[in-house]
């Protein structure tokens, strides 16, 4: 479901992770050394995972992201993934590091409010400016200027393609609209999100 997805937005990026340099077609006999590099408890959780992502201001990706990356590349549903899953996990980031830094115009490693209501506009959201700012006040830390971390950019942005190709399923019709008791509209998006 995500690669199918992921093509509907197809982009280019790089920056800066554990990885130097961008490496967005690594060899596997590299991504393995890289993997075992990170995975020192053999575990392949995501706690190993979230001290070897960092945003561009060096904080490490949040707990929820991570969990939520593991989930989608974790083939064996044990909450944790091997190195092919690293590889494709790892694909994947590159792909939304090169749309966020796209997004990105002043080139401050981060996305202001202005900027993320332009990608997801870009990208076909017809979202209010309102709902914007929820997403922001929600997943940016507090300041006079809040700003988005490329962590918190995948997860707001894979959230939305989850919500949308459950809400696509409903739309039978093409109509931007559909009817739902509150229990369907709980168990669409619980199923999408857990």
């Amino acid at each position: 479901m995500y690669k199918r997805q992921l093509r509907m937005y197809p982009v280019s990026l790089t920056h800066l992770f554990f990885f130097p340099g961008p490496h967005s077609h690594l060899s596997l006999p590299l991504q393995l050394r890289q993997f075992q590099s990170v995975d020192s408890g053999h575990s392949g959780s995501k706690k190993e995972l979230k001290q070897a992502l960092v945003n561009s201001n060096w904080s490490s990706f949040n707990v929820e992201t991570c969990f939520m990356m593991i989930n989608m590349f974790d083939k064996t549903k044990s909450g944790r993934i091997d190195v092919y899953g690293f590889s494709a996990l790892w694909k994947f980031i590159q792909q939304w590091k090169n749309l966020f830094q796209q997004y990105d115009r002043d080139h401050s490693g981060s996305i202001s409010y202005t900027e993320l209501q332009q990608a997801l506009s870009q990208m076909g959201y017809n979202l209010s400016p309102q709902f914007t700012q929820l997403l922001v006040s929600h997943y940016c830390p507090r300041s006079a200027s809040p700003t988005m971390q490329l962590d918190r950019f995948i997860q707001v942005c894979t959230q939305l393609q989850v919500l949308t190709e459950a809400f696509r399923e409903k739309d039978t019709a093409v109509q931007g609209n559909i009817r739902l008791s509150f229990e369907d509209f709980v168990t669409m998006t619980a199923s999408q999100m857990l």
